[in-house]
């Protein structure tokens, strides 16, 4: 059974419970819970400050606006030198802003003075990626994309899906995932829980071209069926003039839609072959966004893959 439109928009509990949980103020008595244990699951940013710090007070916006964005995979830790010396000595602080990251107990990175946000973000990157690889169970997101691939391709959707949706629960982020798993609702077409799930995906990935191309499969699965009559008027622009690539790619779209697959392949074909540059090769673009639609694997693609590289070669 497929999975519903909730399952397909993972949640972070700690996004739930708020953004106070992850960013915090430590004292030399609280350190050890707060950054030594809790960095045994979680890794720790350690931000050494001191009020008198003018460099202080630009850096430290930048690293909570960061840490609140990871919702919950890293935290920062704020510690004054002034009201905590022994702290600062101990690790050896000779001057402030002074970053240390902690994972599993151990400082594995830091930095001194003020970093851009762009360097920030690396270093939380950095962070969540070594936590995920230190954790014996961590999903191996490689071998989960190239099965839930795999799968589509098989038209074994609920594989696919259970894939995609392990991997973006483990990476909110992860594009080929998102990619994927819009893939599965529209082979399903699920298109209402596709639509649904474009709403989820994060904005600074919302514009990639990958998943640009799925919500564009998405648009032409949902093309409603349409009159013979108008197919006709098309067909006859075709035959007036073979060089109408617009009323070709129009006439392929609604021959997609309406399940006439190789015929409408046959069209982007022909297009091709007549003007494969034209508009920016939409011809060739859609025939590919149809080949994924398809499924790669499919019988129907793999003959008008082997038609496309004689035209594309000849």
């Amino acid at each position: 059974m497929l999975i519903n439109n909730n399952s397909a928009a993972p949640t972070n509990e700690n996004t739930l419970q708020g953004n106070d949980d992850f960013i915090f103020d430590v004292t030399t008595e609280t350190f050890e819970a707060k950054v030594g244990q809790a960095s045994m699951q979680t890794p720790v940013i350690v931000d050494f400050w001191a009020p008198w710090c003018g460099p202080c007070k630009q850096l430290m916006p930048v690293l909570e606006k960061v840490v609140r964005a990871a919702g919950g995979k890293v935290l920062l830790a704020k510690i004054n030198i002034d009201e905590n010396p022994e702290l600062a000595q101990a690790l050896k602080v000779q001057s402030v802003p002074m970053i240390y990251a902690f994972f599993q107990g151990q400082p594995v990175t830091g930095f001194q003075g003020v970093r851009p946000e762009s360097e920030i973000k690396q270093l939380v990157d950095q962070l969540i990626d070594i936590a995920r690889k230190g954790q014996p169970d961590a999903l191996d997101i490689d071998a989960a994309l190239l099965t839930g691939k795999t799968a589509l391709e098989k038209g074994d959707l609920p594989t696919a899906q259970q894939a995609y949706v392990s991997i973006i629960q483990e990476d909110e982020k992860n594009i080929a995932a998102y990619a994927g798993l819009l893939r599965t609702f529209i082979a399903a077409e699920a298109y209402e829980q596709a639509r649904g799930m474009l709403e989820t995906i994060p904005a600074d990935i919302r514009s990639h071209d990958d998943i640009t191309a799925a919500e564009k499969a998405l648009d032409i699965a949902e093309l409603p069926p349409v009159d013979e009559g108008f197919i006709k008027t098309l067909r006859g622009k075709i035959t007036k003039d073979e060089n109408d690539h617009a009323a070709r790619v129009e006439l392929a779209e609604i021959l997609f839609s309406s399940g006439q697959r190789e015929e409408a392949l046959e069209e982007l074909l022909a297009s091709i072959a007549l003007d494969r540059d034209w508009n920016e090769q939409t011809a060739r673009k859609t025939l590919l966004e149809f080949f994924e639609i398809v499924g790669m694997s499919d019988p129907l693609t793999i003959k008008m893959r082997k038609k496309l590289s004689i035209v594309l070669f000849s």
